[in-house]
């Protein structure tokens, strides 16, 4: 190449660097200029991931202290067999309704979920007739108690003689899926123990 370029006379050779240079420029404008935000951007998605990752980190070093809130969690309030607990469902609706002096129309069938990794839930349609004073007295005793059991939908209508309110409402109550086995329990069960 040099052989080459030595015997091209001056202004030959100003040519040809010109056309070096521009074809550099091109190639340089048409292939390298436009990355020159990769490596922002670049430096961008490694500060999120390190963010993540410290942020997952922070989360896992927790875990001892989440563990034990869930076992906290699992064991309080009532525990209720799976057996018992359409039943119990059930009579807590009707008990709390007679309480409250609100008469139940219509109920559906109960649909059991179990989608969730600790509770079951329960759902319940109900038609109620009574006046605004008992459906509220109703609703908010229901949701008090240890009973766990809220209000997911709710549809009101007067009567025809606007004396009373009709109301539709979706019931729901969670239980929990796996009660925890009582000390006492386990060992009375054991075919070792004596």
């Amino acid at each position: 190449m040099n052989k080459y370029f030595a015997q091209l006379r001056p202004l030959e050779r100003r040519l040809a660097v010109a056309v070096l240079v521009v074809v550099f420029l091109v190639v340089n404008w048409w292939f390298i200029w436009p990355h020159f935000s990769d490596w922002d951007e670049l430096q961008l998605r490694q500060a999120a991931a390190e963010s993540k990752l410290r942020v997952y980190q922070t989360a896992i070093s927790q875990s001892p202290a989440y563990q034990k809130l869930v076992n906290e969690l699992e064991s309080t309030g009532d525990v209720v067999a799976p057996e018992d607990q359409g039943i119990n469902f059930t009579r807590t609706i009707q008990t709390q309704s007679y309480a409250s002096g609100v008469a139940i129309l219509n109920t559906s069938r109960q649909i059991t979920r179990t989608n969730d990794q600790f509770f079951v839930e329960q759902v319940l349609n109900i038609n109620v007739q009574a006046t605004d004073e008992q459906l509220v007295d109703f609703l908010y005793k229901l949701g008090s108690g240890a009973s766990m059991i809220r209000v997911r939908d709710l549809e009101l209508q007067p009567d025809p003689p606007h004396q009373h309110l009709n109301a539709n409402i979706r019931l729901v109550a969670s239980y929990q899926k796996n009660p925890p086995a009582k000390p006492g329990s386990t060992a009375a069960k054991s075919p070792n123990a004596k």
